[in-house]
Order: structure tokens, then C-alpha cells, then sequence
């Protein structure tokens, strides 16, 4: 519930003002549909209206276009080429935000505070500070009103997705509209991001090749999120180095992504490539950014681990045991076959006990892309299909992790990194850890 002393609550004048100003950058690639443009056309005008419009629209955009299953293919393109770096805001709004969140004697807090942002993005950006004790910082704000701003555009992104479902009604995004808003409330929320930290920094406790930032709690709020700055160079610089050492970067990000999920039921959301940084000789990964977390039900694990197995065991009664567990609705033999289409994508490289590459001769960007126009050929026969709504966030981090692993160009035998993760899965032993692991760090 918002506080009503918080003058940057979800203001009902701060969002018709944000729906105006969106309204007005879309009304055009909506005219154009009226006005019956191409498919190419009208994807080309969405994403510029959408580049005009930036904050949580734009990013909700650049993440369903991640998603492969989720939207036409030419608007899928398009949003890919959208660009999340925003320019940083100035000195005086640091200084009022500071100010508002720490109090008028802020700059005291830190021995040094740069005035210049490190980094800047849809809802917020960072600044490198140094505390009394000596450490490196980094300090997360937030940007104004971006609580009234997620709510305005998820309203229009429920007109944009109603659009693309009058053009192509293969998939209803209706679960998906719910999930993708709840994730973006909750990324708002730096003291729940500060939690979901903790909660990483537990899981990977017995990784000490994988880091992750210390929060300092005394100079965070809601807005402002304050933290040991990590440093390291991020995934891009490696990819010329040796293939023992894109290995090794291969084999860390497996371990961070899927050892959470299948001991914890939680994913790290955002598979962006800025969000991982490597120290010297790429010994330590570092994770970043702790918006986007995914916590799921236990039994969405129980389908996860159960379609492995059954996809393993070419056992077809345990592969549609594990839909219905994820809860698809009039499953038939032909819905059947289309899910499995795409999940002998996902799970391939992990039901291959060899070592191989995620995916032969495939560009990063086009990971995933042809699988997903034959299942929504096949789908397009069967009526719209309503995805739950936990397969946004599981498919669009698989999707990125694959990538990842594409620009590395990496050599592992994933199969058997991931029958070890597995081994002793058990969905109540699940049910325990992550019970247990949220209770410690207050979520």
C-alpha cells in the first residue's frame, strides 16, 4: 500500500501525465495499423515510438522481446534494437534525492562522492562513492515518479499486447501482463532488492568463485540502494581470451543460475550481459543487480526437474505430468507435441552428455528464434494458448543464459553439470532450503 507522506507515491497526476506523453509517442504506430502498414512498418514505428518514450515501457519492451514465444517476429526484432542506456540525470537531482533519502547532511555519510553516474538505465542509475572505512560503493537511485511511471505504461503495454493479439492470436499474454507487472513493482523496491542480495549471497555461499555485492542496510531506503562496488571486467572483454578461459566464465555462470533454481527454486531474472563481471583471469564471477528475481511455488520445480526426466526417459505420460504441474489448459495430443517442440530446445543441451557448444552455428541473437516460429505455427492452429505466468522470467533468463553462452562460444558437457544439480532433487527438501533461506533474509 503507498504511504501517503511519500510525495512520489503512484500519483493519479503524475500518470496521466505519463500516459499522455506515451499516448502521444504510439498514436502514431497505431495509425499506422489503421492505415494498414506492413508487419515490418508498423514493428519499425512501434520501436521508435517506444525509444521515445523510455522508462519502464521501453524496458518492458526490450525484456518481451527476449521472451521468443511472446511476440510476432518482426516486433521481436525490432525491440531487440532498442537501447536501455538512458542518459544520466545531473548533480542537482542526486543531490535532492540524496537528500530526501538520507537527510540534509548526506555527504558526511561518505568520504567521496562522485558527481558524475557510473551508469544510467530505465529507472535509475549509479554512482561510485567511497565510505569513512575506505571501501568502494556504489550507490543506486532511483529516478523520480517511477512508481506512477510503471503503473501508466503497464497500462499501455496492455494495448500494445492487445494489438499484437488482434494481428496474431497464437499466444495469450494475458498471465504474462500479470507477471511482468508484479516483477516490475518489486524492482522498484530497493529494500527488497537489498534482500534479494542477501538471499543470493546465501545460496552461493558454498561458491566462493561467485560473488555477490555486500548491501550497507544504514545507507539504503526504498529508493536508494547503497552496496560494496565489485570490480571486474564485464562479459564482453573476455571473448577473445582462451577457450579454457570462456570455460571456466561458461561453467561459473551455469553454477550461479542453476544452482539457485534447482536447490532454491529462485532465478536471477535479468540475464542481461552487463549484470556479470570477472576479475583477473576471469577466476571470480561477480553478479550484479538484484531487481529482477524470480522466488517459485516448489512444484513449479517438481515440473521442471519432471520434464527432464521425462524428456530423458522419452516417457510421454511424465512429459504432459509436467504441463499439467506447470498448469496448461486443454492439453491434447497436438498441444502436447507443440510444448515439447519447444522444450526439447530448452532442455537439449542438457539431455546431451557430451561436451558441446549450447548451440551449433547459431548467432547469440538468433538463439531460439526458429524453434519459437514452428511452435507458433503449430499453435496457430490450436487457438490461443495461455503461457503461466512463471514461464516469463524462466523463459527469457534461459533464453539470455543460452546466449551468454553463445557469445563465449563455450565447450562444456551441460548434460552433466546438470544431472549432477539434480541428482538428489526433491521437491519438499526444495520446499525446506527455500523456506528456511527467505525466513533469514526477511522475504
Amino acid at each position: 500500500m503507498s504511504d501517503p507522506a511519500d510525495p512520489e507515491r503512484n500519483r493519479i497526476t503524475a500518470r496521466i501525465g505519463r500516459v499522455a506523453k506515451v499516448g502521444a509517442n504510439i498514436s502514431g504506430a497505431v495509425g499506422a495499423r489503421m492505415m494498414g502498414a506492413d508487419q515490418a512498418a508498423l514493428a519499425r514505428a512501434m520501436r521508435e515510438a517506444l525509444g521515445r518514450s523510455k522508462g519502464p515501457l521501453m524496458k518492458v519492451a526490450q525484456l518481451l522481446s527476449t521472451i521468443p514465444d511472446m511476440l510476432p517476429q518482426a516486433y521481436a526484432e525490432e525491440f531487440r534494437k532498442l537501447q536501455s542506456n538512458a542518459p544520466s540525470m545531473g548533480w542537482p537531482f542526486v543531490q535532492r534525492r540524496m537528500r530526501a533519502e538520507l537527510g540534509e547532511d548526506w555527504q558526511s555519510r561518505f568520504a567521496a562522492f562522485e558527481h558524475e553516474a557510473a551508469a544510467a538505465a530505465s529507472l535509475g542509475q549509479v554512482h561510485r562513492a567511497t565510505a569513512h572505512d575506505g571501501r568502494a560503493l556504489a550507490c543506486k537511485l532511483q529516478y523520480p515518479d517511477m512508481a506512477s511511471a510503471v503503473e501508466a505504461d503497464l497500462g499501455q503495454l496492455k494495448t500494445l499486447l492487445g494489438l499484437f493479439k488482434a494481428m496474431d492470436g497464437t499466444i495469450d499474454s494475458s498471465e504474462a501482463i500479470l507477471e511482468v507487472g508484479e516483477r516490475l513493482r518489486e524492482e522498484l523496491d530497493y529494500a527488497r532488492e537489498l534482500k534479494h542480495m542477501r538471499l543470493f549471497a546465501a545460496m552461493l555461499a558454498d561458491e566462493p568463485r561467485i560473488n555477490t555485492p555486500e548491501p550497507i542496510e544504514a545507507l539504503s531506503t526504498r529508493r536508494l540502494l547503497t552496496m560494496t562496488w565489485l570490480e571486474g571486467r564485464g562479459l564482453m572483454h573476455w571473448l577473445e581470451e582462451s577457450q579454457e578461459t570462456r570455460n571456466r566464465i561458461a561453467e561459473l555462470l551455469f553454477k550461479a543460475w542453476w544452482g539457485p533454481m534447482t536447490h532454491y527454486g529462485v532465478i536471477h531474472g535479468d540475464p542481461h550481459l552487463g549484470n556479470y563481471a570477472l576479475t583477473e583471469n576471469a577466476e571470480r564471477l561477480h553478479l550484479l543487480d538484484f531487481g529482477c528475481v524470480r522466488i517459485f511455488p516448489p512444484r513449479f520445480l517438481d515440473g521442471v526437474v519432471g520434464l527432464y526426466r521425462g524428456l530423458k526417459a522419452e516417457d510421454r505420460d511424465q512429459i504432459t505430468h509436467a504441463y499439467e504441474v506447470w498448469g496448461f489448459k486443454n492439453l491434447n495430443a497436438e498441444l502436447i507435441d507443440a510444448l515439447t517442440l519447444w522444450a526439447r530446445f530448452i532442455y537439449g543441451p542438457l539431455l546431451d552428455e557430451r561436451v558441446r557448444t549450447i548451440a551449433d552455428d547459431v548467432p547469440a541473437a538468433e538463439y531460439g528464434r526458429r524453434e519459437a516460429m514452428e511452435v507458433r505455427r503449430r499453435l496457430k492452429t490450436l487457438g490461443p494458448v495461455t503461457v503461466p505466468r512463471e514461464f516469463v522470467f524462466m523463459d527469457r533468463a534461459a533464453i539470455g543464459l543460452g546466449a551468454a553462452f553463445l557469445h563465449l562460444r563455450a565447450e562444456l558437457n551441460f548434460g552433466a553439470m546438470f544431472a549432477a544439480s539434480v541428482e538428489d532433487f526433491s521437491t519438499e527438501a526444495l520446499a525446506a532450503r527455500q523456506t528456511d533461506a527467505l525466513a533469514r533474509v526477511g522475504l
